[in-house]
């Protein structure tokens, strides 16, 4: 195990009935304007928005909106975004919706005291030493974005999917009432399923030894996650399997699954280069590449996912290989029960860009920690995943 250092600064209000008190906790933390931010029709249709709004009305704070974050966010918006927050001067951002509308306050928060490009803090070319602070309600489980400092956005001109985050970015406080999440679709709960066990995966398979604790906290939120969305599909009002998938989802990502090990995340940014180019969901580019990357790299610890096998699905064999493949393949197997895609071509991606995907995808370095990946590694995993 690594030494490490932890500290998450976001305060979580969790359970049914707690978005009422939004504005309760804004007034108690000062606050007087606000940036109300959010995507497009679901908060309308589930209640949320209006839950939030007389929430605001009720103690006083003041509002502007913008709507229309996409489920990619993309930078234009993140441009419009502080250009409204500049004009009208607000104090704090009230995300509301998933990870991509509090990706996108993360980034817009801090580039709300900076007057150049906000693409510069993805490039690295400026550092943040203040941020407005943000206020999350949660309507979708997937990201973990309720409770970590990182976003993820799209450069459209560039087709840069990148992610980035600063210790000035994590939410002041976040709510997670699991009962809003009860009228989503089916794919977006089947999606923030994947991402939710992706992220966890990204340590567990990192490469790092004696790390049983964090092993069996790994494992624990993966059997939560695969228990609870099966009973999802079967019954999406399912409260407590509500609760169980978003508390799992906020726990694969708030930082205490990747204590003292290396985090390998070469699956994100695999995918983020396919749906920089591809208009698909980052759950659904999760599901198609994280067993074609898996099967690429599983001879570098066949002992982890033989592992994996016994643990999550009961497989043991004398051949610790063949129990590894089998894990891989069990995996699919899962995924595919639930609906979701497991190659390129479910999603009608065929062979015509994976080469600069590849480029792309590798832009910032090598990628992984198990296996260091250079753009014809990440070439053939798009092959396996075709």
């Amino acid at each position: 195990m690594l030494n490490f250092d932890f500290h998450n600064p976001t305060r979580l209000v969790f359970g049914q009935g707690t978005i009422k008190n939004l504005g309760k906790y804004i007034e108690e933390y000062g606050d007087k304007k606000v940036l109300l931010l959010y995507g497009k029709g679901s908060i309308f249709k589930n209640g949320v928005y209006e839950e939030v709004v007389n929430s605001l009305k009720e103690y006083g704070i003041e509002y502007v909106e913008m709507d229309g974050v996409k489920p990619n966010p993309v930078l234009s918006k993140v441009i419009e975004t502080v250009d409204l927050m500049k004009r009208e001067k607000v104090d704090a951002i009230v995300a509301v919706g998933g990870g991509s509308v509090l990706d996108t306050s993360k980034i817009s928060a801090a580039a709300y005291y900076y007057e150049g490009n906000p693409w510069d803090f993805y490039e690295g070319k400026v550092y943040p030493e203040k941020a407005l602070p943000i206020y999350g309600v949660l309507t979708i489980s997937a990201t973990g974005s309720e409770m970590n400092s990182g976003g993820v956005i799209t450069n459209e001109e560039e087709k840069k999917k990148w992610g980035w985050g600063s210790k000035y970015t994590y939410p002041r406080l976040s709510i997670v009432d699991p009962s809003v999440q009860k009228s989503l679709p089916r794919n977006q709960t089947v999606n923030g399923a994947v991402d939710t066990l992706t992220h966890v995966f990204e340590a567990y398979f990192g490469g790092t030894s004696g790390t049983l604790m964090q092993d069996e906290f790994s494992e624990g939120i993966v059997r939560t996650t695969m228990a609870s969305v099966k009973v999802l599909l079967e019954n999406p009002e399912d409260y407590e399997a509500r609760a169980n998938l978003a508390w799992a989802a906020t726990l694969a990502l708030n930082g205490l699954n990747g204590l003292g090990r290396r985090g390998d995340w070469a699956s994100h940014s695999i995918e983020h280069s396919v749906s920089a180019y591809y208009d698909i969901a980052h759950g659904e580019g999760l599901s198609i590449v994280m067993p074609a990357w898996m099967k690429y790299v599983y001879k570098n610890d066949v002992e982890k996912f033989a592992r994996f096998g016994e643990k999550i699905f009961g497989i043991v064999k004398e051949d610790k290989e063949e129990q590894a493949l089998a894990a891989i393949e069990a995996y699919k197997e899962f995924l595919r029960s639930i609906g979701a895609p497991v190659s390129l071509s479910e999603r009608n991606i065929g062979e015509e860009h994976l080469k600069e995907m590849a480029e792309n995808a590798v832009l910032r370095g090598p990628l992984g920690s198990l296996k260091k990946l250079q753009a014809e590694d990440v070439f053939e995993i798009y092959k396996l995943a075709l």
